[in-house]
């Protein structure tokens, strides 16, 4: 198959790398640029041709085709984007002005889905559990997210929004969304969420790792309780994924899938909403760090 080539476009950072073969992923080439999104919308497409211009250069190799992870979704039937945290890339036809602007035909998916094939082909599900079909890879932090592989395959859905797990109702406590709904997974069980919910409670602010250390601590009964809702919830949430798709494992991602309760007490608390008598789904933590976005859209 060749050389695959990959771009990470993220809020602050562009990130492009060459892989040697799907079948041989060793890293040719890697570098990274600012995004620049306060430039614009124009300006962000100039610094992804920019990036295949340098790693071109230093390698020699050509592109004839790119993977490209984005902070947002590409709605399939407007081939707009939508849901974007850089702004400016909201309700524009990102893929079609990349192919134009690069001569190439481009795949777009978002981060979430980046993570998941990446994981899965190059990470912790080739390592651990290589015989996997159905991967659901997990984002944790300041959102909630998650990308859904199938058969090796990101599966984006008839909406682009499959994996969206984070913008499930859940319960009314977590408040307002930023999507515009009440009680999403989000509100919940994100850092923020979290830190807002001890916020609430304690009126002290203090963030996600204080909050953690306080708790092992054993001196914060808010940190306590604010630590027991993300188990209880987590299990709720994650639950409901599981009765859907089933999936053979589960990739915590994200600054929270480096909780271990996660893996022991999350766990159990899944184990008791399944619809089974007893839960097999592997819960597996990363193994390529924030190398996961780019490789796994070069993987694309």
């Amino acid at each position: 198959m060749g050389p695959l080539w990959g771009i990470d476009l993220g809020g602050t950072k562009i990130e492009g790398v060459i892989l040697e073969d799907r079948d041989a992923p060793n890293v040719l080439k890697r570098m990274r640029i600012p995004t620049e999104a306060h430039k614009g919308y124009d300006h962000i497409i100039d610094q992804i041709s920019r990036v295949l211009e340098v790693l071109t250069s230093e390698t020699g190799v050509k592109p004839s085709r790119l993977g490209i992870g984005t902070p947002g979704t590409l709605e399939p039937s407007s081939q707009l984007m939508k849901n974007c945290n850089t702004t400016v890339l909201n309700g524009k036809p990102f893929l079609r002005d990349l192919e134009i602007a690069l001569g190439l035909p481009v795949l777009l998916a978002n981060d979430a889905n980046c993570f998941a094939v990446a994981e899965t082909h190059m990470g912790v599900v080739k390592a651990k559990a290589p015989d996997a079909q159905v991967v659901f890879g997990v984002i944790m932090g300041t959102g909630v997210g998650g990308g859904l592989v199938i058969n090796g395959q990101v599966l984006n859905g008839r909406q682009g929004i499959a994996g969206e797990w984070g913008h499930n109702f859940l319960d009314k406590s977590g408040g307002e969304c930023y999507c515009g709904k009440r009680g999403c997974v989000e509100t919940l069980i994100s850092g923020p969420g979290l830190e807002r919910y001890y916020y609430q409670t304690m009126g002290v602010k203090r963030r996600l790792p204080e909050i953690m250390e306080r708790y092992r601590e054993g001196a914060d009964e808010v940190a306590e309780k604010t630590v027991h809702r993300l188990i209880e919830f987590f299990g709720k949430a994650m639950a409901n994924v599981i009765n859907i798709i089933d999936p053979d494992v589960i990739v915590l991602g994200g600054g929270l899938g480096n909780i271990d309760l996660l893996y022991t007490d999350g766990v159990w608390e899944v184990e008791k909403h399944v619809f089974n008598d007893r839960l097999e789904t592997a819960f597996l933590k990363p193994m390529l760090g924030d190398s996961a976005g780019v490789f796994g859209a070069a993987l694309l």
